[in-house]
């Protein structure tokens, strides 16, 4: 599927040029099924209808949010923590389709410390840093407990939250300052959420992510075009893995994930 950072929908402003690109992109996509399939754009709005025709009527799998949205006003940026989009989560959990939540780099005005480190932008930092403080806002804000059944699926190993896992339940027990969640962020994580492999082929990060949240929980991936299909291909088939877990991770925890029909 196709998941450009920062050009596609969800990249737009909110408003008609929004919507048309995500009409585009999920007619694109379902155009393609007989080779690819892969989630639906959710776009600007959150539209739970959308979401349910993308994935009825184009058999697209599920709903790929691309970050925060680009607003005009006030508020520069919204994130689906927000109960404006209450709706939207509930007609994914309906539709029984997981949902990727895609890295965008954060807005560098609101964070100084990037200044005169472009290098620490985009894939090598800020992705990360972005994607894994919306992920946390969702899990936090209690959104998987009004929807226990989402799933949700997070690129590069989870964008280091299981290398923080422990540390940040440990605070939150001690002092959770009105944290409107009901679970352990390690609930959700091995209940809620998957990670994909994505631009990580290295072995010690994989077998924390299987240790702190189960094999079932991971998802051969490769981030292409931005990370090469011989490097990560060559990686998976040589990593210290046993063959039951490499079949799960190459392909059957997909296949249950996203309901695939194959043959």
């Amino acid at each position: 599927c196709r998941t450009s950072p920062d050009r596609d929908c969800q990249g737009d402003r909110y408003g008609a040029a929004g919507e048309r690109s995500v009409s585009q992109g999920n007619r694109e996509a379902s155009g393609s099924a007989r080779r690819f399939r892969g989630p639906a754009y959710a776009g600007p709005g959150g539209s739970d209808p959308r979401a349910r025709a993308a994935v009825v009527e184009l058999g697209l799998l599920g709903a790929n949010v691309n970050g925060f949205i680009e607003t005009v006003g006030s508020t520069t940026h919204l994130y689906y923590d927000q109960p404006e989009y209450r709706p939207f989560w509930a007609a994914i959990e309906k539709l029984g389709v997981p949902f990727y939540l895609h890295p965008r780099n954060p807005f560098f005005d609101d964070m100084p410390f990037f200044d005169g480190h472009p290098w620490l932008t985009y894939a090598s930092w800020a992705y990360a840093l972005e994607t894994a403080m919306h992920a946390l806002r969702l899990m936090c804000g209690g959104l998987f407990d009004d929807h226990p059944r989402l799933q949700m699926v997070l690129g590069h190993l989870g964008e280091r939250i299981p290398f923080d896992l422990w540390r940040a339940d440990n605070v939150l027990q001690k002092n959770p300052r009105g944290l409107p969640a009901k679970q352990t962020l390690r609930t959700y994580m091995q209940t809620n959420v998957h990670v994909s492999t994505s631009g990580q082929f290295h072995d010690p990060p994989l077998h924390l992510t299987i240790r702190e949240m189960g094999v079932e929980r991971v998802l051969f991936s490769i981030d292409y075009p931005y990370e090469s299909m011989e490097q990560g291909s060559t990686w998976f088939d040589q990593a210290e893995l046993s063959d039951a877990e490499r079949l799960a991770i190459g392909r059957t925890n997909a296949v249950s994930l996203f309901g695939l029909e194959l043959s």
